[in-house]
């Protein structure tokens, strides 16, 4: 819910005052890297310790294929309504929907393993200002602030469930059993980050040295959450 709860908290600010696109960017950036240091530390780690190079490797792929796939789909899909704001609020909500089920699957699997501090951070700041973007399109859309909230909040109640989902499913698997939806949700969680967080970072604030710097910081602040 707390992970979630950023989604609804985005929309609010988006139909009111949203920030800046230079702040939306490196609210973008920050969560690229926290993101990162989750995939390293958490998911994947745990998964080769789990089940080895071969399962955990053979898992990543697999996750970062199913996300290659799926969004490329998608995108095709909404290739023609990318011209108009209420276009772009569209795909980006789409984005944190098939963004967001491997996240919170993967803080639900984390769960069993850790407290997954990081790893809640990392999605909490990725969805903020995807949300707030993404509503501030709608509105300018047409779309009216009642029905954006709504929206954006049974976005947030399904992530919700699927962190419930990823917990309840995997509870009392083994550890090498275990590294299967672990690998595959690090696979799926960094094609994400390539295919969609990173680049939003740059097209919203073009290529400031200030946006790499706060990618950074997002892994160092993220990391030591982790190593706390």
């Amino acid at each position: 819910m707390v992970a979630s709860s950023a989604l609804p908290l985005g929309a609010w600010i988006g139909t009111r005052h949203a920030p800046s696109r230079v702040v939306t960017a490196a609210l973008l950036a920050f969560a690229s890297g926290a993101l990162i240091t989750a995939v390293a530390f958490e998911l994947f780690a745990d998964a080769f310790v789990g089940g080895g190079v071969w399962r955990a490797g053979a898992a990543f792929l697999a996750g970062a294929t199913v996300f290659i796939v799926v969004d490329t789909w998608l995108d095709r899909y909404t290739e023609r309504r990318q011209a108009t704001g209420l276009g772009v609020g569209y795909a980006l909500l789409a984005a944190v929907t098939l963004d967001g089920i491997p996240e919170n699957l993967a803080m639900g699997v984390a769960l069993l393993e850790s407290g997954s501090a990081t790893l809640l951070v990392a999605i909490f700041a990725s969805n903020l200002p995807e949300a707030v973007v993404g509503a501030e399109k709608m509105r300018e859309g047409g779309i009216g602030p009642r029905s954006i909230m709504l929206i954006w909040g049974g976005t947030a109640i399904l992530l919700a469930l699927a962190a419930v989902a990823g917990y309840g499913a995997f509870s009392g698997l083994s550890d090498s059993a275990l590294a299967w939806p672990l690998g595959f949700a690090a696979g799926a969680v960094l094609a994400s980050l390539a295919d969609t967080l990173m680049p939003e970072a740059f097209a919203e604030a073009g290529r400031r040295p200030a946006i790499a710097y706060f990618t950074a910081l997002g892994f160092l602040l993220s990391f030591l959450v982790s190593a706390a």
